[in-house]
């Protein structure tokens, strides 16, 4: 059974893989990933390749709102459990090892993530009991 450090290590690199699908950070974790799961064999990373090149796809093609909220747990979950899995075979050094890479590439995946604000102008506003009236502009940044 692993520790609960080594699940959330897990769990952050699922939320990666899925973050950075369709990003400038897609090309480095998926070669991080597959390589780091396929264990210097040749076939089973380019499986985990394809894997990620599904996941990507799902992705792409899930519709805006709560059912893409959802494909994106579903695929976060899967990937957080085949982590685990890899995670928990290993020796205990060579399981440290794994999760430094993961730390790593979830560490990228973040770096590279776009940034997203928010910032709301009230300077032409009317505050009235809990109401705000005006107008302006409103730019959203969220920072994950």
């Amino acid at each position: 059974m692993l520790v609960e450090g080594l699940i959330a290590v897990a769990a952050a690199g699922g939320g990666a893989i899925v973050q950075a699908a369709g990003t400038d950070a897609w090309a480095g974790i998926r070669s991080g990933v597959a390589r780091i799961l396929g264990r210097g064999e040749a076939g089973r990373e380019q499986a985990e390749l394809e894997r990620l090149d599904q996941t990507r796809a799902e992705l792409e093609s899930a519709d805006d709102g709560a059912g893409s909220e959802r494909v994106q747990t579903v695929l976060a979950t899967r990937w957080q459990t085949r982590l685990e899995m890899l995670l928990e075979q290993l020796p205990d050094a060579e399981r440290q090892q794994v999760a430094t890479e993961l730390q790593a590439l979830v560490q990228q995946a973040h770096a590279q993530a776009p940034a997203q604000s928010t910032h709301n102008d009230f300077s032409n506003a009317t505050f009235t009991e809990s109401q705000v009236l005006g107008s302006g502009t409103q730019n959203n940044t969220i920072n994950r």
